[in-house]
């Protein structure tokens, strides 16, 4: 049983409405049936009409409810949903010690920081530089000379760093595969989904810059660059060579041509294929991806 008052002190949040000396002990879902005092649950602004039905429990929401209730509590904040974050990763994350597997096989020529996590099976060859913090699941595979700097998270069966796709045709009318010599840099905090493939570049590297969140089953080709707080999410595939800028979205399944430049704070709609460069604050869809709307953040 967590009480109020130690979430209040530890999370962003505008006003609260209640019995400050009550207590939160199970997070669920927002559910208008629910009879637990200890429930915690957040509302989005789609859903906070619901919120009226709500008798009993902690519920997070934004100021455009009012209709507060005597049984339940209401914090409440600007945005509910990261608060909401903020009290499960404060008060109900159990962090793992960091651990290195007995299993995992790591090159003698690897530095390796302070408190990193190794699940089973994971390869990590020569050369390669594993920064503090860091975390890699099971059967993760790193390539020569990878360089992953610190607190990146890392998912199970991952390539990074991997030769890329990169063919000629010779004389003799077959294709012969052009060398990779660079590497992959993975900056602070980036996090990788599960059975995620990033290539090594041919010539230099491929680089995902701080906070890059790649999902599950993304392939990032050689070298791609991807700016800071940029999403790319599952199923997508960015040629090589393609640059991509900050706070770029990229939606699940999306196609990029490769040699691209897809410019800070764009946003590519799902399933878009991409064969055009982007401009700064566009909004990209359909296929072969066109310009929505041009939107009003700022680049």
């Amino acid at each position: 049983m967590i009480p109020i008052k130690e979430i209040l002190s530890k999370i962003t949040y505008t006003k609260f409405f209640g019995d400050i000396n009550s207590f939160v002990k199970t997070p669920t879902i927002l559910n208008i049936e629910n009879n637990n005092p200890h429930a915690l649950m957040w509302a989005s602004e789609k859903n906070i009409a619901r919120v009226k039905g709500i008798e009993y429990g902690t519920v997070v929401c934004s100021k455009a409810f009012s209709e507060f209730r005597p049984s339940c509590n209401y914090i409440i904040c600007a945005n509910p949903r990261l608060t909401f974050q903020e009290v499960l990763a404060n008060f109900f994350v159990e962090e793992d010690e960091p651990h290195i597997s007995s299993d995992a096989s790591i090159h003698p020529t690897v530095k390796i920081g302070k408190n990193v996590s190794l699940g089973n099976n994971v390869i990590v060859e020569k050369n390669c530089l594993i920064g503090d913090g860091v975390k890699i699941d099971h059967n993760t595979v790193i390539k020569q000379g990878t360089e992953i700097y610190s607190n990146v998270k890392i998912g199970s069966n991952c390539t990074i760093g991997g030769v890329g796709f990169g063919y000629e045709l010779n004389e003799q009318n077959k294709y012969v595969l052009i060398p990779h010599l660079g590497n992959v840099i993975l900056k602070e905090h980036v996090e990788i989904g599960n059975n995620a493939c990033i290539d090594r570049a041919v010539l230099g590297s491929t680089i995902l810059e701080e906070n890059v969140k790649v999902d599950n089953l993304v392939h990032i080709a050689h070298g791609v660059i991807i700016g800071k707080n940029s999403l790319i999410i599952a199923n997508s595939m960015i040629g090589g060579s393609t640059t991509i800028g900050e706070n770029v979205w990229v939606a699940p399944s999306v196609s990029i041509l490769n040699k691209k430049t897809i410019a800070n704070n764009s946003y590519i709609g799902m399933g878009s294929v991409v064969i055009k460069n982007v401009e700064a604050n566009e909004i990209i869809v359909g296929n072969p991806g066109k310009v929505l709307i041009k939107s009003e953040k700022k680049s």
